[in-house]
C-alpha cells in the first residue's frame, strides 16, 4: 500500500491530529447490556472505552462479538455485569501526534480499519479510519506540484517480453 508522503507546502509529514473525527466512547461503568445497546444503536462492532472520571482515559476497546460470547453462559446477567471484565486492554491506538503513514501503519498491522486517537497521557481525543488516510492521499496526489512514482500508478518495469501479437504479426 502507497505511504503518505511529506506535504511538500510545510516540509514535514501530516500528523494525525489534522484528519481525526470526533470519537464516542464507553464508559467502564455501564452493564454489558447498556454496552450492547449502544453499539447497536450506533451500528458498530467496537468502542473506544474510558475512565469517565472527569477525564477520557482510554482503557481499551469492547467487542461487540467477544461480549455476547462471555455473556451468553449461565451465571451472568448482562442487564448487571460491568464491562470492565471485557474490556481488550491491549487494544491498538495511535497518538494525535504521529504522522498518518504511522497510523496506517498501525492499522495495516493490526488489520483493524479504525484506531482511537489519543493524547500523550492517553486521552482520548478521536479517532482515525482507514477512508480518511485513503481521502489524504487522494488529495495529495491532487495536489499540483507533487511527484508520483508512475510505476505505483499501473506501469509495467522490466518486462522484456514482447506482447503476443507482436509475435504474431512478425513470423
Amino acid at each position: 500500500m502507497e505511504q503518505i508522503k511529506p506535504n511538500e507546502s510545510e516540509g514535514k509529514a501530516r500528523k494525525v491530529k489534522d484528519i481525526i473525527k470526533p470519537a464516542k466512547s464507553i464508559s467502564d461503568k455501564v452493564s454489558v447490556r447498556a454496552a450492547l445497546d449502544e453499539m447497536q444503536a450506533r451500528a458498530i462492532d467496537s468502542s473506544p472505552v474510558t475512565d469517565e472520571r472527569g477525564k477520557l482515559l482510554l482503557l481499551g476497546t469492547l467487542s461487540k462479538n467477544k461480549m455476547n460470547r462471555n455473556v451468553g453462559g449461565l451465571g451472568h446477567d448482562p442487564k448487571i455485569e460491568p464491562v470492565e471484565a471485557h474490556i481488550e486492554k491491549n487494544s491498538v491506538y495511535c497518538f494525535e501526534d504521529q504522522t498518518i503513514a504511522e497510523a496506517e501503519r498501525i492499522m495495516l498491522n493490526a488489520k483493524v480499519g479504525e484506531v482511537p486517537v489519543v493524547t500523550g497521557e492517553k486521552l482520548l481525543v478521536g479517532a482515525i479510519n482507514i477512508e480518511a488516510i485513503t481521502r489524504e492521499k487522494d488529495a495529495w496526489k491532487k495536489t499540483p506540484g507533487t511527484v508520483r512514482n508512475p510505476a505505483s500508478e499501473g506501469a509495467t518495469i522490466g518486462c522484456s517480453i514482447p506482447p503476443l501479437h507482436q509475435q504474431i504479426s512478425q513470423s
